[in-house]
């Protein structure tokens, strides 16, 4: 089943990287060209794909660390697939250069939307909050926040999916930023309704939203004015804890919230193959029988 998946895996990657690679290495070189600076990077043994097919292969294989991922699965078991193996040392170097491709690989494989999205955000702490004052990996990057769980250091991601529970669009903040802020750039191109939580109630973004062609819908707090509710926006709304599910998979199951990072890039590097994991993993979650059509009318 293991050699399965990870077959799979790599035909996929490959075919995107044969219409990808050539067209990345005509843009890099019209930029070279233009500003008339050379950039020579050392070329690797191991393919574009091959390197994408490791590093995304981790979020599923069930390893806590990269490094016990690939030097006691990867090299000794994954040899015969990959005969061009490099060292630990070496593949951790090569990590930088997959940012791009995997970012590309991702809103590729995104899904759309029939009219229906739900809006949230999650944590992504990279140390202790009593730690945040020495941290230095993520200086200037990573700021302190405050969720319903408390005080955290780190930053956000803000995920837009569609009911199918796949990734629309995603963005990444510092802890800091108001959930409501990145909103209007997640859903730009996106129409019919959009379901979040109460910490997306606004006036002010209902507005900008309702301008775009896009209705929000949230639950409304003790202390509101209660308002009549469409049947059907009523039963979706009670189905928005779907995100939350999401949420829970991308950081248990796909592991794109973890301590050990060493460099911003490293970070970006792990949490999009993470998501580019979840975007192939076939046990996404269910929403359950809802019929969606009804509520775009």
């Amino acid at each position: 089943m293991t050699e399965d998946t990870l077959i799979n895996l790599f035909c996929s990657i490959d075919d995107f990287c044969q219409g990808f690679e050539p067209e990345w290495n005509r843009i890099l070189l019209e930029q070279n060209t233009t500003s008339g600076r050379w950039w020579t990077t050392r070329e690797s043994k191991l393919l574009l794909s091959e390197l994408m097919t490791i590093a995304v292969f981790f979020h599923s294989s069930g390893y806590r660390t990269f490094k016990h991922y690939y030097l006691y699965f990867v090299s000794p078991q994954l040899r015969p697939f990959f005969p061009n193996l490099v060292s630990y040392k070496h593949f951790n170097k090569l990590m930088k250069r997959l940012i791009f491709p995997l970012f590309v690989l991702q809103k590729s494989w995104s899904g759309k939307t029939e009219g229906i999205a739900f809006v949230d955000s999650t944590i992504l702490t990279v140390c202790h909050i009593c730690r945040s004052s020495r941290h230095k990996v993520f200086k200037n990057i990573a700021k302190k926040g405050k969720s319903t769980t408390g005080w955290f250091f780190g930053m956000k991601l803000h995920l837009v999916i569609n009911h199918k529970a796949e990734i629309v669009n995603w963005m990444i903040t510092p802890g800091n930023v108001d959930d409501r802020s990145p909103v209007p750039d997640l859903v730009q191109g996106l129409f019919g309704k959009v379901f979040g939580d109460r910490g997306y109630i606004s006036q002010g973004l209902f507005s900008q939203l309702y301008a775009q062609g896009i209705q929000l819908i949230t639950r409304l707090k003790s202390n509101m004015k209660n308002i009549l509710m469409d049947t059907v926006d009523r039963m979706v709304l009670c189905k928005r804890g779907i995100i939350e599910s999401v949420n829970c998979k991308l950081k248990l199951g796909c592991q794109i919230e973890h301590h050990r990072h060493r460099s911003p890039i490293n970070f970006m590097v792990n949490l999009i193959a993470g998501l580019v994991a979840y975007s192939i993993d076939p046990n996404k979650p269910e929403i359950g029988p809802l019929h969606f059509k009804n509520c775009l009318g």
